[in-house]
Formats: structure tokens, sequence, C-alpha cells
């Protein structure tokens, strides 16, 4: 169910990098733990998703980051140029697929936009005591947001790497260096994702992406979509996905990157085989429509 909100503040926070803070318009609005994500219904009819980076404590508003994109499919350019104070948005309840988990101590890594979900995690880690530290990378001081908030946290060892005059950092020294029961949190561009993948142990290193990891599949096959609690049966053939064939339909399913990426078109598996497509890990008895398909040839769902 949609959160009615309305703009409240506009404020830049770092070249191309607008900080949007959105106010309930109906009372309080839903809860979020550090790592939680945002849909945000824009007026020129598209949805994208924003990384939650306020204050979790805060029930009265919410706060994202949008840096406008040079290639920008249109979110970040109407954010930009068009959004105004006052504006009313719908808002979706937090979805979170980047959770805090618990450890003895923390590493972050931060590249650009990055920042935008650990700089919560960062204020949860120094609140708990829990050491923490950061590596903040971008390609100078005026394009990285929120750098005067991270310099004032107690308790967390901040770097920030300019990397037109440092070069990146390097992450196969930082963990030849990690404590063994600390946790590594990585959000930012492919390039920084793949070099901590390469340089950290998959059990240890938890990431969030912005754009799906490119992978390539078995052809399409077409497949049938038997919706449990509508008695409908769906055809889904091999050009479509299931979100678009469901809602060709009559049977709407919430959707918003489209890619595998931000968890809105989760739906539930009744009996069937999902080929999962996704980039976050859908739950056990779930799917992501919007990119995941059948290996069987009849896939029930609970809609």
């Amino acid at each position: 169910m949609q959160q009615q909100t309305v703009v409240d503040h506009i404020d830049r926070v770092a070249e191309d990098v607008v900080s949007l803070v959105l106010r309930g318009a109906d009372g309080p609005l839903e809860p979020w733990e550090p790592g939680a994500h945002v849909d945000l219904a824009l007026p020129n009819w598209l949805t994208r998703q924003y990384s939650l980076c306020g204050d979790p404590a805060d029930r009265e508003t919410y706060r994202v980051a949008v840096r406008h994109a040079p290639l920008s499919r249109g979110g970040s350019e109407y954010v930009h140029r068009f959004l105004r104070r006052g504006r009313p948005l719908d808002v979706s309840p937090p979805r979170n697929h980047f959770p805090l988990l618990p450890a003895t101590e923390y590493l972050f890594l931060a590249g650009g936009i990055g920042i935008t979900p650990l700089l919560p995690m960062l204020r949860a880690a120094a609140g708990e005591g829990v050491p923490a530290s950061l590596v903040y990378a971008g390609q100078s001081a005026e394009t990285m947001p929120f750098l005067d908030e991270l310099r004032a946290l107690d308790g967390v060892r901040v770097r920030i790497v300019a990397t037109r005059e440092q070069g990146r950092p390097d992450l196969t020294a930082l963990a030849s260096a990690l404590d063994p029961g600390a946790l590594v949190y990585c959000c930012g561009p492919a390039s920084m994702l793949a070099a901590a993948q390469a340089a950290f142990p998959a059990g240890r290193l938890h990431a969030e992406r912005f754009r799906p990891t490119a992978r390539s599949f078995a052809p399409n096959t077409p497949f049938e979509a038997v919706c449990a609690r509508s008695g409908r049966t769906v055809q889904v053939p091999a050009d479509e996905s299931l979100l678009d064939a469901l809602n060709h339909a009559g049977l709407p399913v919430a959707a918003g990157c489209r890619e595998g990426v931000c968890g809105s078109c989760e739906v539930a598996v009744v009996d069937g085989e999902p080929e999962h497509r996704d980039d976050i890990g859908a739950p056990a008895g779930r799917m992501y429509a919007c990119v995941s398909r059948a290996r069987t040839p009849r896939l029930v769902v609970d809609l």
C-alpha cells in the first residue's frame, strides 16, 4: 500500500546530487531498518528505487539522495530539473534486501552515491559501540555526498579516497587486515563490487547493486502461470515476462526496477519450479516476476 508524502526539503549535497526529505502527509511513516529502500512514484509516471539514508528513529520523514545521471532513463532527470518542494509523492513501504547483520566489527565500502544505504548502518554501528571503518571512494570530494555527516560520526574510522588524485583503494590490502569476526558491506559501481568480490570471502561480503549482473540463461520457453486465488490461468509466451503477462491479463503485480534488483514484484510460488534470474536472492517459495521464469511447464502462484 502506497504512503502519501510531501517533498519537505530539496538540498544539494554534492556535485550533481540532491537530498530529498519526504514528510508523511497522513501521520507517521512505515518503520525501516538500515539498508532499506523505497519506491518513489514520480509525477512523470516513472517509479524509481532509492535507499533510505536518514534516521530510522524518525517516523515523520524519509530521506533519500539522487544523483543526476547523464544517461538517465528519466528518473534522476525529473528529480533534478522539475521536482519542487511541496509536491506530493506516493512512496512504497520500505523493503530491505541489504540488512545489517550482527558482527564484532564492520568494514563499509562505498563508491559515490553508494554511501546512501551505508550511512544509517554506520550510525547504527556507532550507536551500538561496534568498531566500524568506512572507505569512501569518489572522483573528488565535491562529488561525494554527506562528507560532513560522516566526519562527524563518533567511533567510526572514515577514510575518504578521491580517486582522481589517489587512485582506487586497495581492497586486497584491506582484506588481508580484516578482523576474523568482521563483516564487509559494499555499495557502489560495478567495478567496485567486482573488486570486493575478488578480495573478500563470499560469506563475509554483503553487497548491493544498482544494476543487475550481466549473466546468460537458457533461451526463454513458454509456460503457464496458474493463479491459485483467482482461479485464472495465464499463458506466458517466450517473449514476455511473467510480470507483463499477469498485468496484461488483468492481474496486476507491482513493478519497480524491472531488472531483478528491487524486489517490488515478489510473488509467492505454490507449486512448480521457478528459474530465478534476480540479483537479490529470492527467499524460498518466492520469485520476482519481472525477470524470473519457470523451469517447469506449469507454475502455480498465489494470486
